[in-house]
């Protein structure tokens, strides 16, 4: 793998919610419209719920009106990693945390300026901190 943080899969049940561990761990996704972050407009930073990686800012959100937080930029090119998604008959481009691996949603090429970048994320995938 070569991630920074590397856990079994017992180890991630440990400390992730059963929720957070089917995204995260088993590239689950949360039904729409029904994630704790989808509508938070406080100012903070978003990070990952497996191992604290700061992922997002407050100020890169936006309502996408497609049931999932959705930001138009990363924190840095550098907090995540981008993969190749083939699975269920469609190609995405999936996002994952560099630190720890887990997923986190994937990325659209439907979104707002300046990137034009929607990153489509789980709400069970991060933890929000307000500043």
């Amino acid at each position: 793998m070569g991630h920074e943080v590397e856990k079994s899969d017992e180890e991630w049940k440990e400390i992730l919610t059963p929720e957070e561990f089917k995204i995260l761990r088993k590239k689950g996704t949360e039904p729409p419209f029904t994630g704790k972050l989808l509508h938070n407009r406080k100012k903070g930073v978003y990070s990952c719920a497996g191992c604290g990686n700061e992922l997002f800012k407050s100020s890169s959100k936006f309502d996408s009106g497609t049931g999932w937080p959705s930001f138009f930029e990363p924190i840095s090119e550098d907090s995540i990693e981008v993969k190749i998604d083939s699975s269920h008959g469609m190609k995405r481009t999936e996002i994952l945390c560099r630190t720890c691996g887990g997923h986190l949603g994937h990325v659209f090429g439907d979104g707002p300026e300046p990137t034009g970048l929607r990153y489509c994320m789980n709400s069970a995938a991060l933890h929000f901190k307000e500043k």
